[in-house]
């Protein structure tokens, strides 16, 4: 197999992330840096990247008061000759954080930057320097590409625990050196509030770091963005972060558990006074735009989308869908007609139309939620359905017709190589789906992989719907529902794609890195 070569991601992070204060920043917003001065902006969130292509990027921040961001780029460490980008006023409009596009960078490289925050009325007075780093996507084939996947962060009362070391997965990932992370939905719990401790089935008490917004379901702007800074008090995130850029999708828990549009909460959830969940997703999404560097979503907006695709060279295309926006109302799920599905009409047709267009070997369309496995939406009373599988193996019915008319699309578009990611459920798993197993037959063969939780309850696996012909090749879960973090069944997936024989390898690892399951897929197949 041929990969590019390391550049040394690690050893360079260890050295410039642990003392960022004494890099010197020669004429910088056209002065020294008066470092010295007290009152000067922090940014103690850390940095991100995201969305990064073969020529630009975008780079976050949060800064703890107003400020002007400013960012430096070089291909070295040593930031002898950097070059400079003048960001946005940092201010309460989008709670201080901001994004610098960098354009016209050179593809396939390494690029090392670093975020200044200087006082609007005073650029000599700047903030500590925060450094991070990139690899820009490369435009030629035989470079390779991989990346990690996972979703699920801070759910179900298991958030940052001090006595496990936080957030230790993302130190896991980081190991393998990918070139990004799917963050594949449930980014935070704005639905899970925290308490400081929790009992630990046998014995034993779970701590947690607690803030003041998650005490509480998030209902305001306010708690919402408290929410999303939650996880960043994690140091093992903030490194991450630092060194990975980041694709990243939502799904139901940074509104409210299986919410849908014009869902109204009923009045026996006593936690929300806020009963329109289309007033708590605006409030949400808001935040989200804030909290991380997504290209089709600008802090402090309130319009944009989360569905695009990412171009990742000639090897890969990734395919991001909202699997919550455009949706229809849970329900039985078993109507004959449904234009609208899970995916919305219009969505639906962009995804064609881009599956179509992509001349990439390999199409990962990144789901929010499965397909095939069933997810019951059982809160307050109703057996509805939450994703796309409704339990019935027959024809397909509800939102399987969606998914069925763009199964048949890829088929007679004879489109190559898509692979599903998704997370949601709470355990890891790898799907086979196969015409001649399935009811629906209009399809070719395909290959769906589930991962996570990051930090979360863990769940047993759930039955599968025949429909669609899958069969679990492999499944790793516990017996029990809501297993903690600390109990183990925390997973993340990882996907490398050789340079030369253009080979994807989709593996399945615990937290700790250990792979559990390999699957080897070939290019150039409609179906695998």
């Amino acid at each position: 197999m041929s990969h590019r070569p390391f550049p040394g991601r690690r050893s360079v992070l260890r050295g410039s992330l642990a003392a960022p204060a004494a890099l010197a920043l020669p004429g910088a917003l056209g002065a020294a840096p008066a470092l010295a001065l007290s009152g000067r902006p922090r940014a103690g969130w850390g940095v991100q990247t995201g969305d990064v292509t073969a020529d630009s990027g975008l780079v976050w921040v949060r800064s703890d008061r107003p400020a002007r961001m400013v960012v430096e780029t070089s291909a070295t460490e040593s930031f002898r000759s950097p070059r400079r980008w003048h960001g946005p006023l940092l201010g309460p409009d989008t709670d201080f954080t901001g994004t610098t596009r960098l354009r016209g960078l050179p593809p396939g490289r390494q690029i090392h930057y670093r975020v200044l925050l200087a006082d609007p009325d005073d650029p000599r007075r700047t903030g500590e320097p925060v450094t991070g780093t990139f690899r820009t996507v490369p435009v030629r084939r035989r470079d390779g590409a991989r990346f990690v996947w996972s979703g699920d962060l801070a759910g179900q009362g298991w958030g940052i625990n001090p006595d496990l070391g936080g957030y230790r997965i993302f130190d896991a990932m980081a190991a393998l050196d990918p070139d990004f992370f799917l963050f594949s939905g449930d980014t935070v719990y704005a639905d899970g509030p925290l308490a400081a401790t929790a009992p630990l089935p046998g014995g034993g008490t779970w701590r947690n770091v607690t803030t003041e917004e998650k005490a509480k379901v998030a209902e305001t702007l306010a708690e919402f963005r408290g929410t999303f800074r939650y996880n960043l008090l994690d140091e093992n995130l903030r490194r991450f972060n630092a060194r990975v850029p980041s694709i990243v999708q939502w799904d139901d828990h940074e509104v409210r558990n299986n919410w849908y549009p014009g869902q109204v909460v009923t009045d026996t959830d006593t936690r929300y006074t806020e009963k329109s969940v289309d007033v708590l997703a605006a409030r949400a999404r808001r935040a989200f735009g804030e909290y991380f560097p997504i290209s089709t979503l600008r802090p402090g907006a309130r319009e944009g989308r989360v569905h695009r695709v990412l171009r990742q060279g000639p090897l890969l295309d990734v395919f991001v869908l909202d699997m919550r926006t455009y949706r229809n109302a849970n329900s039985p799920d078993r109507q004959t007609v449904d234009p609208q599905g899970i995916l919305g009409r219009e969505q639906l047709e962009w995804l064609k139309r881009e599956l179509a267009r992509s001349r990439a070997v390999w199409k990962v369309i990144a789901a929010d939620m499965p397909l095939g496995l069933v997810v019951p939406d059982t809160q307050e009373g109703r057996q509805h359905i939450e994703a796309v599988a409704q339990g019935d193996p027959g024809a397909p019915l509800g939102r399987e017709l969606q998914i069925a008319e763009l199964l048949r699309f890829v088929k007679h578009r004879r489109i190559t190589g898509t692979v599903w990611l998704t997370a949601d459920v709470h355990h890891t798993s790898a799907q086979h789906y196969q015409p001649s197993r399935a009811a629906f037959t209009d399809f070719e063969p395909f290959w769906e992989f589930v991962s996570g939780p990051l930090n979360a309850g863990a769940f047993p696996a759930g039955a599968l719907d025949g429909t669609f012909g899958p069969e679990r090749v492999f499944v790793k879960a516990p017996t029990a529902s809501n297993v903690s973090p600390a109990g183990g069944y925390q997973f993340f997936g990882e996907v490398d794609i050789d340079g030369d024989s253009g080979e994807m390898t989709v593996r399945l690892r615990e937290q700790d890195g250990t792979v559990l399951y390999t699957k080897v897929l070939q290019p150039g197949l409609v179906g695998q």
